[in-house]
């Protein structure tokens, strides 16, 4: 498949991107509906000398992550919302102790077991960090098979970068659709892993992952230190696309999935002269405020739609900083917004806006 472009299912993708980035290691439990991403891996990976285990539990997973990580291996797993849930004590304990690897979430719906069905209601569990302390970890947000393929394997450069968990964070629809894909041959970055549990292998002393520290002074040192990678991460791995931001009087916001159809709103609308734009964060933490200042000269309004009851609306809102009136539309328990629904959102803003009343 070496730069060709096939026709592949979305959680598929994510697994061939992944043993083509180097990961050699999957641990996982099956939930609906990324099934087919721990299929996959359990096929491809004896192919390629790498080890798949189907664990007990999500639980056992996420801590199957963290020893083989700590091993110096790349490493991933995968789940969906209540799946990922489970899974959060052990990313912070990889935040913590400093454990990079790929996590990857195919929303559904919630709470609880929810539905089957696709949402992005998982927002807040992956951007202000599900887990307890005080931790970041990057986390993209692709809106086709392509990008999932992209953005799979920049997140095991991203990870082993900083030495940090990141989040791939996709919904049902991406994980299920299917659409043409070419994996990009590339030269992952090489990563020194210095700091991993691989024996003395000429060291005095051998090396020890740990994130527990009962000294208060050397916690608070920790967390320092953390925090001011987390900041270079937030400076350096901002990604986002901009579509008509010159002239749009009301700008569109939205991710993933959403993105997709937003779009696809914004193009009719131009066609009834009607001035939008678009603003697709990719990395939804780091959250691309700078997109914000671009649009705002002229910005008189802005419209965020999710699959959601509210949730990346508050990021818009603190990137907007009351210089503008931020409205919000979503759907939730696994409803999709049709475009239609979008169009009548956005038409109803425009009015406003071309009123005054904005």
């Amino acid at each position: 498949m070496a730069n060709e472009t096939v026709l592949m299912k979305g959680n598929e993708v994510i697994g061939e991107a992944a043993v083509r980035a180097g990961c050699r290691y999957f641990f996982g439990y099956p939930i609906t509906p990324q099934n087919e991403l721990p299929a996959y891996m359990a096929k491809r990976l004896p192919e390629v000398q790498g080890v798949f285990v189907q664990a007990e539990s999500e639980t056992a997973a996420i801590n199957m992550v963290y020893g083989a990580s700590g091993a110096g291996a790349r490493v991933m797993t995968s789940s969906s919302s209540p799946g990922i849930s489970l899974k959060q004590e052990g990313i912070s304990y990889l935040a913590g102790a400093e454990l990079p690897a790929v996590i990857v979430n195919m929303m559904r719906g919630g709470p609880g077991l929810g539905t089957i069905q696709p949402s992005q209601s998982d927002y807040f569990q992956a951007t202000k960090g599900g887990g307890h302390g005080d931790y970041n970890m990057v986390v993209l947000a692709p809106a086709s098979v392509q990008e999932l393929a992209d953005l799979t394997m920049d997140a095991f450069d991203i990870a082993d970068k900083y030495r940090n968990p990141v989040m791939v964070l996709g919904d049902g629809v991406l994980g299920q659709m299917m659409e043409p894909v070419a994996f990009k041959e590339r030269q992952s970055a090489e990563f020194v892993k210095d700091w991993a549990t691989t024996g003395k292998q000429g060291r005095s002393k051998p090396n020890l992952i740990n994130s527990l520290y009962l000294d208060p002074e050397k916690s608070a040192e920790h967390n320092e230190e953390l925090h001011a990678k987390y900041m270079t991460m937030a400076k350096n791995e901002v990604r986002y696309e901009v579509k008509n931001l010159e002239d749009a009087e009301v700008v569109l916001v939205a991710y993933g999935m959403m993105a997709r159809i937003t779009s696809s709103v914004m193009n009719k609308a131009r066609e009834k002269g009607m001035k939008v734009g678009l603003i697709r964060p990719i990395s939804v933490w780091p959250f691309p405020d700078e997109a914000f200042e671009m649009a705002l000269p002229q910005a008189k309004a802005f419209l965020t739609v999710e699959m959601s009851k509210g949730q990346m609306v508050e990021d818009v809102r603190l990137a907007v900083n009351g210089r503008a009136p931020v409205y919000f539309y979503g759907r939730t328990g696994g409803v999709i917004p049709s475009p239609q629904e979008v169009m009548e959102q956005l038409e109803a803003v425009y009015a406003k806006v071309q009123g005054g009343e904005a």
